[in-house]
């Protein structure tokens, strides 16, 4: 695909998800929120894929493990042209196949996920079958922090570096906040990043919300690092929308009419 403007396509990507939100009565939008500048990198100039031929053999695998954020990960596949955006208006909705949480018949999605724990484990063996068949494209997973619990996540890490897969990017959402508290109080993380160090892995920390430097972590290896690579990104739940930045409620809560139209109305601000 034709580079796009990524800041503006993460001001749009926000923009559905927070539409869909609302006319869905769904959860989940400020995880949603959290990513939005992660998928627009990703979607706006790193992956290799091909709308016109979703299942097309060169392309870029990616996997969003937390796939309770679908309203935003389908607005990035419409934005990019996978189908109408203007189906983005069944979201959630009965007999319409874009599901509350991302789901594999929808074209672009590689894997149905919302179980966390799942999409690491399947992204890893998707870079160890692309390793072995010699094939140039890549194995990339979006998870959330909390997602980190799951002990079947730190299975993958040790298989990941054990195979030397070089070809499997992970990036963890690292918003501080999972579904019933702070990470910190739940289940401490820190300090993450030396976990996968001690793991093997490369290793980019940085702010999510970052564009630039998610470009740069998300170009690929050094030649021959014949390891995996781990973007711990730093992100704020609900970002972009000031009453809902950092709020637990908000990933449950859907958006009323008037919390809609200031969130779009600070959203359109920051252009």
């Amino acid at each position: 695909m034709s580079r796009m403007d990524t800041q503006a396509l993460a001001r749009r990507l926000r923009g559905h998800a927070l539409r869909m939100t609302h006319r869905a009565r769904a959860s989940h939008i400020g995880s949603c929120l959290s990513i939005a500048d992660i998928l627009a990198v990703l979607y706006g100039v790193v992956l290799q894929v091909d709308p016109a031929r979703p299942d097309w053999p060169e392309r870029d695998r990616l996997i969003v493990s937390k796939g309770h954020a679908a309203a935003i990960v389908y607005a990035a596949l419409a934005e990019t042209g996978f189908f109408s955006i203007a189906e983005l208006e069944t979201y959630s909705a009965d007999g319409g196949r874009l599901s509350g949480h991302v789901t594999k018949t929808v074209p672009g999605v590689e894997f149905s996920t919302g179980s966390l724990g799942h999409g690491l484990p399947a992204a890893a063996g998707i870079a160890l079958a692309a390793q072995r068949a010699g094939a140039n494209w890549r194995s990339l997973c979006v998870l959330s922090d909390g997602e980190m619990d799951e002990g079947s996540n730190w299975e993958a890490i040790q298989f990941a570096q054990h195979f030397r897969l070089s070809n499997l990017i992970a990036i963890v959402d690292y918003n501080k906040i999972q579904s019933f508290g702070s990470v910190a109080e739940i289940s401490d993380l820190h300090p993450l990043a030396d976990k996968f160090r001690a793991f093997n892995w490369g290793v980019h920390e940085l702010d999510g919300h970052d564009h630039a430097a998610l470009e740069a972590a998300l170009a690929g290896p050094p030649p021959l690092a014949r390891r995996p690579t781990v973007i711990v990104a730093h992100t704020i739940k609900g970002k972009g929308v000031s009453f809902m930045e950092g709020r637990l409620a908000w990933h449950y809560s859907s958006p009323d009419v008037a919390q809609l139209e200031a969130a779009l109305a600070e959203i359109e601000a920051s252009a």
